[in-house]
C-alpha cells in the first residue's frame, strides 16, 4: 500500500491540538510506576486520587509535553493476550504506544539486557524512513520504538 498524504487540514478550533496523554489501566501503581522509570526512563510528574483510583502522570526525561497517564485501581480486567505483536492487531481500540529513540538497537539491546520482551527485533521500514522495533510491558501492553531513516 503506497505512502499517501490526505491533504490539507480543514480549520477548526482542534487544528493546532496537541496531545496531551495516553491513560494505561493497571492494577497496581506501584509496579507501573517501578517498570516505566527503570523500563522508559519515565518519571513522575504528578498524582491525584479521583472516584476510587489514582491516576500517575509520568514524563520522559526528555521533558517532552507528553504524558502517559497511569489510572490504578481495583477492578481493572487484563488484556487479553500477552503483548504478542502479531495477536496484539486483533484487538480493537489502542494498540501502541511510539516513542522517538536515538538509537533503537542500542536501546533494545539495553531492554533486553534488563529482561524486556522484545515482540519485533529491529527492523527498516523505508516506506516510512523508520527503523522500529516492539516491545511489551508486564500488563501485554505494546510500545514501539522508533528511530528515524537518514535519506538516500
Amino acid at each position: 500500500m503506497p505512502n499517501t498524504a490526505i491533504g490539507p487540514i480543514r480549520a477548526s478550533a482542534l487544528s493546532k491540538a496537541r496531545v496531551a496523554h495516553v491513560a494505561l489501566r493497571i492494577r497496581d501503581r506501584e509496579s507501573g510506576i517501578a517498570w516505566y522509570r527503570d523500563k522508559l526512563g519515565m518519571q513522575v510528574v504528578r498524582a491525584f486520587d479521583l472516584n476510587g483510583m489514582t491516576f500517575t502522570e509520568m514524563a520522559m526525561e526528555s521533558g517532552e509535553a507528553f504524558r502517559l497517564e497511569l489510572v490504578s485501581g481495583d477492578g481493572a480486567v487484563e488484556r487479553p493476550g500477552d503483548g504478542e505483536l502479531s495477536d496484539s492487531f486483533l484487538l480493537s481500540g489502542w494498540h501502541h504506544l511510539g516513542i522517538w529513540v536515538d538509537d533503537v538497537d542500542l536501546a533494545v539491546d539495553e531492554l533486553r539486557n534488563w529482561d524486556v520482551r522484545i515482540t519485533l527485533d529491529p527492523t527498516d521500514n523505508h516506506e516510512w524512513m523508520v527503523r522500529v522495533a516492539f516491545i511489551a510491558d508486564p500488563w501485554g501492553n505494546v510500545i514501539e520504538l522508533l528511530q528515524p531513516l537518514q535519506a538516500g
